[in-house]
């Protein structure tokens, strides 16, 4: 099925058929030095898997809510690594590459699990259910808070405008029956499922994370799941592929998007997917200088939540550099609560591919 741009119809034209859930995603919990805390059990049946675990594309079904254990011991956080071809002017960057990622240094982590995969729109959508909270804006624009049920009983020339305006299928949907309509609208649904949730706040990461028993994983806690102990460049090694991850230009998904663990060799050495490309990632950890630099930053402090993994779509960088995983992103918590600044830092912050992964200390189930 393709897709195409059609242009944002009102909402209140079909409010009758649009469920307004609520925006959730992701939940905070304390890093590894933190006090112990036993996490209540999570309402999704989650799947422990040892290191190196095999899973690819096509496996996700069998391992919804796999988690995968990373062993305690020193890892190699950080890197030293100099912009010397003059990137920053290239790519009018107002911030010197690399340098929030000095000094690197070895650190040592207790074990942990993470999320095999990145939490999903389906997985998401049974939280947003469960707790009537605000489902993601962008739902609200692709179909995909639409009611099979309240579809059903739509007569068939709003249907037609649905499927066109809202799911927007590039078919003749002048001639479909309802039947048809319906089919692939289904398929759309079930299509959409297997994406990772975006378009929510840290907040709502850190909810989701809560009602599920668990919590967003800390920076170094990604950082070492993602680089292995050595600081590996990218999860497969240290040689940048771009066929090996989602750059956002190499997918007929729609919004470049795909669904999560479709890249079987973008995995880290313990088996943890996607971890570069594809979507960006929440961490629990605000965006600060690491342990042992004197770098000063007007974006450091309590009020800027990193998140990593580089996304698809447009770049404001070269895609070897931000899909590194030692690349460091940030942006506010939350968005503020009044006038323009609202809807300003709304789009800041639920921008299309902010999802989430979660995490969880052995000693805590």
């Amino acid at each position: 099925m393709q897709y195409r741009s059609v242009k944002t119809t009102p909402f209140s034209v079909v409010i009758g058929f649009l469920i307004l859930g609520n925006m959730l995603l992701a939940c905070q919990q304390q890093n590894s030095e933190s006090r112990e805390t036993k996490p209540k059990v999570s309402q999704e049946n989650s799947k422990i898997e040892k290191p190196g675990s095999s899973g690819a594309n096509g496996e996700f079904g069998n391992n919804n809510g796999a988690m995968v254990l990373i062993p305690a011991g020193p890892f190699i956080l950080g890197s030293d690594k100099e912009d010397t071809t003059g990137q920053q002017q290239e790519y009018g960057l107002v911030n010197a590459l690399y340098v929030d990622e000095h000094p690197r240094q070895t650190m040592s982590l207790p074990a942990f699990y993470i999320d095999k995969f990145e939490v999903t729109n389906k997985q998401y959508k049974a939280f947003v259910q469960a707790t009537s909270r605000k489902e993601p804006f962008y739902w609200t624009q692709n179909g995909y808070n639409l009611v099979e049920t309240r579809l059903k009983e739509t007569d068939l020339e709003t249907l037609r405008w649905i499927a066109t305006e809202y799911f927007k299928f590039d078919l003749d949907t002048s001639t479909m029956s309802k039947s048809d309509l319906l089919n692939e609208m289904n398929k759309d649904q079930k299509v959409k499922d297997t994406l990772p949730v975006t378009g929510v706040t840290w907040l709502d990461a850190h909810d989701y994370c809560q009602w599920r028993g668990m919590r967003l994983p800390s920076e170094y806690e990604w950082e070492r799941a993602a680089r292995g102990t050595e600081g590996l460049e990218y999860p497969w090694g240290n040689q940048w592929q771009p066929d090996i991850t989602n750059i956002g230009d190499n997918t007929d998904m729609p919004e470049g998007i795909t669904p999560v663990g479709s890249y079987p060799n973008n995995k880290s050495p313990e088996g943890v997917y996607d971890l570069s490309g594809n979507v960006w990632e929440w961490v629990d950890s605000w965006y600060l200088p690491y342990p042992g630099s004197t770098l000063e930053r007007k974006e450091f402090g309590e009020k800027n939540k990193v998140l990593r993994g580089g996304g698809g779509g447009v770049r404001l960088q070269p895609p070897e550099l931000e899909r590194r995983p030692g690349h460091r992103s940030h942006l506010s918590p939350a968005p503020a609560v009044h006038g323009q600044d609202r809807i300003r830092n709304l789009a800041d912050t639920q921008t299309p591919d902010r999802p989430v992964r979660l995490a969880l200390h052995p000693t805590r189930r």
